[in-house]
């Protein structure tokens, strides 16, 4: 195997500034349009200054150098320093494996030997693929694929996500890690097609095609961690359900995964119990106890525990619930480290429209006084359903207890917290349940920490629990606690190679045997998974493919072409989901479905020749996924993949990501002085432009996206409402952060006009 450079890293050790510099020119060389004076003029001064710098210094002298240069004018400094900053990483591995450091990767069966004897890659990696098969797949390893990376998303996968030893040493390199991944996700298929379905995975990632979800980048092969990135939880109005929650909230968060947990079900403040009136504290003191544990069980060591709560808006407690995230007023009230959603009813939206008088209940009354929970309905129609009916008959019943606002008021506490916080995120859930894909089996609450994930959700219940043999035995009833396995498609790359079709397939694959290979610590959690196999095949580069393709933001094109391309990527989807359950079985609640009825393909207008086909063929084999496409953020994942983030819009051209010690410059992907106009700032752009490209979106997702609304600061309340109205009527199921400028002076005017 040859290296990529003519003076190999390996040759440097002792080095002298001359041939220091002649390997920095090398690296430039690369690149003909940039300016190397300036860069090499630094490089030399600084080296010539200080004579007794280690070679780690050195050339970490040489990728300042490299980031000092990154403008819009010349990007391309950025693969400069991750060439130089990929060496340093080959140089570090090698001498922790022992291998000779002149070649790029080192020996991937030793590899996988060493990592597995060192306790951190799972065993089930040599139990599975002899040494014949794991050499062969090693064959497959292009190192030349580094070269794709940028500087930032190199060093973001090497500090975060490839293995090292628990003292810190570099051993697993990119491209390993790329297929450690695909070995682990293919572990389970028919050995006669697994190396070949590996070396799909693997292309399909190495390219920097798609990404998987952090988790399982992090986590897969290896013997600790889950691969799920979120999960959803229902909490029952009862004392147990409510410390057993919080008991699977801190088991997840230990193990990295992120949550959303619904509270609607709990008694709000000044309800009765056990006929005692006046005795329940409400919904605040549950989420103290959320916010702690999400304060005190972090992630793997790396960040704290991450929880959103949802309420409904006819909650007695959704005033106080709006405030529990506001930096003033009483701190026994606050729970600043949660994360708050609002589940709002076309009603209230019609509510706030018309000006008119909103009512709050509480559940537990409603429950005990009606007979049946007012959460647990939805209007099957646009402005028509039982929701309405069932809450108008709460309205009218003399013996129930209920306390009158404006809607207009519960509106007004809404946005001033996203304007402070960023929070509450809208949950609109009549739109939600009408589009949910197995309404035979459950209804939908909630969404999850991001705002993407619609699935079916119920709560755990214990039934019994008795003592036997010595022993505690507890039975409990498994409600639908929902799972979030995510991966996602770099639009800008994966479209311009076209490579679409290929992709999904493969990705659908992978994606599905998530749900075999993960190991989830909570099991009612793992239960749900295997029932509705559900995925989440997802996006990101939205706004780097539009600047590629010339077509601006603020333009009908855009919107056109949004819903021309979900389109296809949703069938794409659906058909390889359905494909899988050709060849190995439709997920256990298929029958009587709307995959199975047709009524998914009806609800959506799906009628021309290739979609009416594919609903047949799905009617007769089903589909191996219950719930399949969903856009995360991608904050971290699309930085790696060098791409903009999920469906957002960029803040700016160029800006700089802070380090402990220095900062690195990063730029727009992609930008030349052809995409530089369509790269214009988020601040910038009418975000009503934005709800309607999403609404064409979200038609063909279905669950859901996370959706931000971008804001100045100074937005009168009328206009941040007209969103909030737009994105309802629009068919938006959720929006995610309301994100405000701090300082409307800090704006800079539109880059676009002015170029």
């Amino acid at each position: 195997m040859t290296t990529l450079i003519s003076t190999p890293y390996s040759q440097l050790h002792d080095w002298n500034t001359d041939q220091l510099i002649r390997y920095f020119k090398e690296k430039i060389c690369r690149f003909p349009s940039l300016d190397a004076e300036s860069a090499v003029k630094k490089a030399e001064q600084q080296l010539k200054h200080k004579t007794n710098y280690s070679l780690y210094q050195a050339t970490q002298l040489l990728i300042l150098a490299s980031l000092d240069q990154i403008s819009i004018e010349e990007p391309d400094w950025t693969f400069v320093a991750a060439d130089l900053y990929r060496d340093r990483l080959y140089d570090q591995a090698a001498h922790s494996r022992g291998y000779d450091a002149s070649i790029a990767y080192g020996p991937f069966y030793s590899l996988i030997l060493r990592l597995t004897d060192k306790g951190l890659y799972s065993e089930k990696i040599l139990q599975r693929y002899d040494q014949y098969e794991i050499e062969e797949i090693g064959s497959f390893i292009e190192p030349g694929k580094d070269s794709l990376f940028t500087y930032i998303g190199l060093v973001t996968l090497a500090d975060r996500y490839l293995t090292k030893s628990r003292e810190k040493e570099v051993f697993e390199l990119p491209q390993e890690r790329f297929m450690i991944i695909a070995m682990t996700l293919m572990m389970n298929e028919p050995k006669e097609k697994r190396i070949n379905l590996v070396k799909e995975a693997y292309w399909a990632l190495s390219n920097l095609y798609m990404t998987v979800a952090t988790p399982t980048l992090s986590n897969a092969g290896k013997s600790y961690g889950q691969l799920s990135s979120c999960f959803i939880d229902t909490v029952e109005d009862d004392l147990r359900s409510i410390y057993d929650s919080n008991t699977d909230v801190a088991t997840l968060s230990k193990n990295g995964g992120g949550l959303g947990i619904y509270l609607g079900k709990i008694r709000s403040r000044g309800s009765d119990i056990k006929g005692f009136k006046g005795t329940s504290s409400g919904v605040i003191p549950w989420m103290k106890q959320l916010n702690n544990t999400a304060v005190s069980v972090d992630q793997l060591g790396q960040r704290k525990g991450a929880v959103a709560v949802y309420l409904d808006v006819w909650h007695k407690d959704i005033f106080s619930f709006l405030d529990a995230r506001l930096n003033n007023g009483d701190e026994r009230l606050r729970t600043h480290d949660l994360f708050t959603g609002v589940t709002v009813p076309d009603l209230f939206m019609e509510a706030v429209e018309e000006r008119s008088e909103w009512h709050l209940f509480d559940p537990h009354e409603v429950k005990k006084v009606m007979g049946f929970s007012l959460e647990d309905s939805f209007d099957e129609q646009k402005g028509s359903g039982s929701f309405r009916e069932k809450y108008e008959q709460c309205v009218n019943h003399a013996e129930l207890s209920r306390k009158t606002v404006p809607a207009i008021d519960i509106m007004k506490s809404i946005m001033v917290s996203q304007l402070e916080t960023g929070t509450p995120y809208m949950f609109y859930r009549d739109t939600v349940n009408r589009l949910n894909p197995n309404p035979h089996t459950g209804m939908i609450y909630c969404s999850n920490l991001c705002t993407e994930i619609m699935q079916n959700m119920s709560g755990t219940v214990v039934t019994e629990e008795y003592v036997k043999d010595g022993s505690i035995i507890t039975v409990k009833k498994p409600g639908d606690f929902v799972v979030c396995n995510l991966s996602s498609i770099s639009l800008a790359r994966a479209v311009s190679d076209d490579v679409l079709p290929r992709l999904v397939a493969i990705q659908v694959r992978m994606l599905d045997n998530v749900i075999d290979q993960n190991t989830l610590p909570v099991p009612q959690a793992k239960l749900t998974n295997q029932k509705y196999r559900s995925i989440g095949l997802g996006t990101f580069g939205w706004h780097h493919l539009l600047a590629k393709k010339a077509i601006a933001w603020e333009s009908e094109k855009a919107v056109n072409y949004c819903d021309s391309l979900y389109e296809e990527i949703a069938y794409l989807t659906i058909q390889a989901s359905m494909k899988l359950a050709k060849e190995k079985g439709a997920y256990p609640a298929f029958e009587n479905s709307d995959w199975h009825t047709g009524s998914y393909f009806d609800k959506r207008n799906y009628t021309d020749t290739r979609w009416t086909a594919l609903k047949d063929e799905i009617s007769e084999n089903g589909v191996r996924n219950a719930y399949m496409m969903a856009v995360a953020p991608n904050s971290s994942t699309s930085i790696i993949a060098g791409s903009t983030a999920s469906i957002d819009p960029i803040f700016r051209r160029q800006y700089s990501e802070e380090k402990k010690d220095y900062r690195i410059p990063v730029t727009a992907p992609d930008i030349s002085p052809e995409t530089m106009w369509y790269y214009q700032s988020v601040y910038l752009i009418d975000q009503h432009t934005s709800i309607n490209q999403n609404a064409k979106r979200q038609h063909h997702i279905d669950q859901a996206i996370s959706f931000n609304l971008y804001v100045r600061n100074d937005i009168k309340a009328k206009e941040l409402l007209a969103l909030h109205q737009h994105a309802w009527d629009a068919g938006l199921k959720t929006t995610y952060y309301v994100r405000s400028t701090s300082d409307v002076d800090a704006i800079e005017d539109c880059e676009s006009c002015s170029s």
